[in-house]
């Protein structure tokens, strides 16, 4: 039995709005088994002295690319799979080390990267994937020259078409799905309207018949699984949301009646709005065209506004980040600019316990008994100071992930 308890601690449950001090916590062989303001005691427990500092769960993205080692797609084109998977190790790890204990990628991720990392092959935050996007014929994840009339694209031949997949009509995405879902996908991707990155396709135009849609969370939902849809604007949500989509995917375009539509459906919206404010920084000088800059500052601006439509429509949200190549060094960035609108409180939850509801793992995200071990210990008070959390290096003095100490600089104290 390997047990561990974390003493004198604030705690931050990732549900309560406040922090309570004096609390200590108790953990066995991976999982919390006590939460208590009472002495812990073991002749097998090894002890940390939290001294105060702030106690919560590990942080959760929900929106993320793992394999997005470049931010222009085209970069991707001819780098094989072997050599973007090591390219991306390093990028995981990094995002661990951020404190971000599980990270849902939403294409391209596949259950090859997922294994390694619960193996321990590779360091890294706990994965859920669904393998690529699903992509219409011209919609957000086809990426073919006007010249290319191919469609049987060999998903593992490179990089660039190891994220999305284009297939339509019914029988085909019933056949995909079905697939991916026996290979061991967490979830299903689709993509339901244009996007910022595609260089053809409008960002407002919705994608996919909604009986395609439907067939996608029918062969998803009988296996216990779910969809989540890369949506923008307001016509492309509710057709999504009509057709059972659970997760909508940075939805920045969305209307008043529609953000009541996704509360009333119990469904989520994932906003990822650091992609947009960082990237609208660097994309020209990192070689995104004027089209994508154009769709780019046009959903940043977009984005804040979102925040504040769906708050008031009760929408639950989830956190993301959507950060591809350089960019993903801003991960943490996405709290701050949450809590321009948000309480930080709420930006946490996003982050913790929603996010946890999203990948379906209710014992993730909170710190309770029962729950898996993910936590973290930060210097600050990030319910009152977010961005105390945006210097990991500074001020996150332990991560643990499934109980396991993965970094820390604090003394431990045998019993």
């Amino acid at each position: 039995m390997s047990a561990i308890a974390l003493t004198n601690a604030t705690l931050f449950d990732g549900v309560k709005d406040e922090a309570i001090p004096g609390m200590n916590v108790l953990v066995v062989d991976g999982r919390i088994e006590a939460v208590t303001d009472q002495s812990i005691t073991g002749k097998a427990v090894t002890e940390y002295d939290v001294g105060g500092r702030t106690l919560m769960p590990g942080l959760i993205d929900a929106h993320a690319h793992v394999f997005a080692i470049n931010l222009v797609a085209e970069h991707d084109r001819n780098i094989p799979l072997t050599e973007m998977t090591a390219r991306a190790v390093p990028r995981i790890r990094k995002m661990l080390d951020r404190g971000f204990t599980s990270v849902r990628d939403v294409a391209g991720g596949d259950v090859g990267i997922r294994n390694a990392i619960a193996q321990g092959f590779i360091p890294g935050p706990r994965l859920f994937v669904g393998g690529p996007a699903l992509s219409q014929i011209g919609g957000h994840g086809d990426h073919r020259s006007t010249t290319d009339e191919s469609l049987d694209i060999d998903l593992n031949s490179s990089a660039f078409y190891f994220t999305c997949r284009i297939v339509e009509g019914v029988d085909n995405l019933r056949s995909v799905v079905r697939n991916e879902l026996r290979k061991g996908a967490d979830h299903i991707k689709v993509l339901a309207s244009g996007g910022v990155g595609s260089p053809n396709d409008a960002i407002e135009i919705p994608q996919y018949s909604e009986e395609e849609l439907r067939t996608v969370v029918r062969e998803a939902a009988v296996r216990g699984k779910y969809v989540c849809a890369h949506a923008y604007e307001s016509a492309a949500i509710a057709h999504s949301i009509r057709a059972g989509v659970r997760t909508i995917e940075h939805a920045n375009l969305i209307n008043r009646e529609t953000a009541a539509m996704v509360a009333a459906a119990d469904a989520f919206v994932v906003p990822t709005l650091v992609a947009y404010e960082v990237t609208a920084q660097h994309g020209e000088r990192l070689g995104l065209s004027p089209y994508v800059m154009q769709k780019l500052n046009m959903v940043n601006d977009a984005g804040i506004v979102m925040l504040g439509l769906c708050e008031d429509a009760g929408v639950k949200l989830g956190f993301g980040t959507d950060l591809m190549g350089d960019m993903e060094f801003a991960q943490l960035q996405e709290l701050t600019i949450r809590a321009r609108v948000q309480r930080p409180v709420d930006v946490l939850r996003s982050a913790t316990s929603v996010n946890a509801q999203i990948v379906q793992r209710p014992v993730l995200g909170v710190i309770a008994p029962g729950a898996t071990a993910d936590m973290l210990v930060v210097d600050g008070d990030p319910l009152k100071d977010i961005s105390v959390l945006t210097a990991p290096e500074k001020n996150l003095r332990m991560i643990m992930k499934d109980g396991q100490i993965y970094k820390t600089d604090l003394a431990a104290k045998a019993a």
